[in-house]
């Protein structure tokens, strides 16, 4: 189950903790805000930020070590297979 951290400074800490393995970064066009997602051994834990310049600045301060994953494309449906073609 995700877990919302309101607290930037509460989010840093939380990347900074052995368990974080990954990080996430969405942005919403249609809502103009921006998601940050960290991955830990229990729980998912998000922040959403509206103001880009903070976003930036959370985005440069995250440790180093902790490698961001593009977020995943969804799925269309439509498999392209060389050998289904006839």
């Amino acid at each position: 189950m995700p877990k919302e951290v309101a607290d930037i400074k509460k989010f840093i800490e939380i990347c900074r903790r052995k368990d974080a393995s990954s990080a996430r970064i969405k942005k919403n066009k249609k809502a103009h805000n921006i998601k940050f997602k960290v991955r830990c051994q229990k729980h998912l834990y998000t922040l959403v930020l509206k103001d880009s310049d903070k976003a930036e600045k959370l985005k440069q301060s995250l440790p180093p070590s902790m490698r961001s994953d593009p977020p995943k494309a969804q799925f269309t449906g439509v498999f392209q297979d060389e050998d289904d073609r006839s």
